[in-house]
């Protein structure tokens, strides 16, 4: 199987999951994007795939 790539990815003030090199998503919450790509990663695991999911820190800029 192959391996399923996902990244939480700020977008102007909102936040994407990058996967397959496309943005997709528009998240208010980094936790909610998250949330997302960690149910999309659940299935690709199902599926015998190797799953990375990353997530940045919080910035020096970002408000908690």
């Amino acid at each position: 199987m192959g391996l399923a790539q996902y990244a939480i990815v700020a977008v102007d003030d909102q936040w994407g999951i990058l996967h397959d090199g496309d943005i997709k998503g528009e998240y208010a919450t980094k936790e909610a994007a998250f949330e997302s790509a960690a149910a999309a990663a659940s299935l690709a695991i199902r599926e015998g795939h190797e799953v990375h999911l990353s997530v940045p820190g919080r910035a020096a800029n970002e408000s908690e």
